[in-house]
């Protein structure tokens, strides 16, 4: 029998309790997705993230494969500095000296296709290459984070053929984490494939990546859109109680276009079909839908950039940034006092 301890937030005046292991016991996170910058930046940068009040970043030091080949490379020359290993490094310890907690979150990116979560190969020795280059990337950086007293550290992000097909792989792969590393863990599952995963009990949080289709229309309302999560809610409730785990959201958010509380891959990108409002509206609703779920362990908003010289451009895109769900974000994140 496992103990477990109520951990408690003040929401509305009313307490939001997370059930989690008292050996692992953590506040509700927080948190926001960083945009790794392709320059140095200085400490000081990361201080605009108290205009959200987050506790916490997501700094993804960034990998590369090709499609249909098994290779996984990193820290390349020509990368941008902050996704690799020395530049991720710096912004840790900007963080923590900025008193923010961290979740280092490697992803890989397929050049020729983008998103991983298609990712296949067609041969054992191709998946062979993968396991040990792959393998190869995430120690390293899972090194780096024990060195610099990373609170938690996602193991991969958003595969769904190797995360379904080869458990024992994942299984031998947390096992030589946790070698290495001492925080907490959790892998950044897309929200279409947390279900297919059969290894969370190696794990201590369910990360999904939650961008969850909640509604049909161009223009929902906030009510709609809280109705949309009453599904979803179920479903998670249901898989954390299965699993003993909270859920964790690695990534969530919204883009500021029509129908951006719907399938948000299909959306058009368009300066005649932005929609800040919808963006502000979404957060809100999704803040009202969780606050009181203690499956909950919170999440991380997609994303944050540390320059914006053309905000224009930024303005139909997943930034809260300057836009009215930066209020709605900050208010809510403040425990809405």
């Amino acid at each position: 029998m496992r103990i477990f301890s109520l951990v408690g937030l003040l929401v509305l005046g009313t307490a939001a309790w997370i059930f989690i292991p008292s050996d692992k016991s953590i506040k509700r996170i927080n948190g926001v997705s960083l945009v790794n910058p392709p320059r140095p930046i200085e400490s000081l940068a990361m201080q605009q993230l108290h205009r959200v009040n987050a506790e916490w970043v997501a700094i993804i030091p960034y990998g590369f494969s090709r499609s249909g080949q098994g290779s996984v490379s990193y820290d390349h020359s020509r990368q941008w500095w902050g996704e690799r290993t020395e530049g991720s490094c710096m912004l840790i310890q900007y963080a923590k000296e900025n008193n923010l907690k961290v979740m280092v979150k490697p992803h890989v990116w397929i050049a020729g296709e983008g998103w991983c979560g298609d990712f296949d190969l067609a041969t054992e020795a191709q998946w062979q290459q993968w396991v040990t280059d792959f393998q190869r990337y995430i120690l390293n950086h899972a090194k780096k984070a024990d060195s610099l007293d990373v609170e938690l550290f996602c193991i991969g992000t958003e595969y769904r053929i190797p995360a379904r097909e080869r458990p024992e792989f994942w299984r031998s792969l947390i096992r030589d984490v946790r070698e290495v590393y001492d925080g907490r863990l959790t892998y950044a599952s897309n929200w279409d494939n947390y279900e297919n995963i059969t290894w969370w009990d190696e794990l201590d949080y369910i990360g999904v990546d939650a961008y969850f289709p909640l509604t049909k229309g161009d223009h929902p309302t906030i009510d709609q859109i809280k109705e949309g999560w009453d599904p979803v809610k179920r479903k998670l409730k249901a898989f954390s109680q299965k699993w003993d785990k909270p859920v964790l959201f690695t990534e969530f958010g919204f883009q500021s276009v029509n129908g951006a509380a719907g399938k948000h891959w299909k959306v058009e990108k368009s300066s005649e079909n932005i929609n800040l409002q919808l963006q502000a509206d979404a957060y809100e609703a999704t803040f009202r839908a969780l606050e009181n779920e203690s499956w909950w362990a919170g999440g991380f908003f997609w994303k944050w950039h540390f320059t914006m010289q053309n905000s224009n451009r930024y303005r139909m895109e997943w930034t809260p940034q300057d836009k009215p769900a930066e209020q709605v974000i900050a208010r809510w994140y403040a425990g809405r006092d």
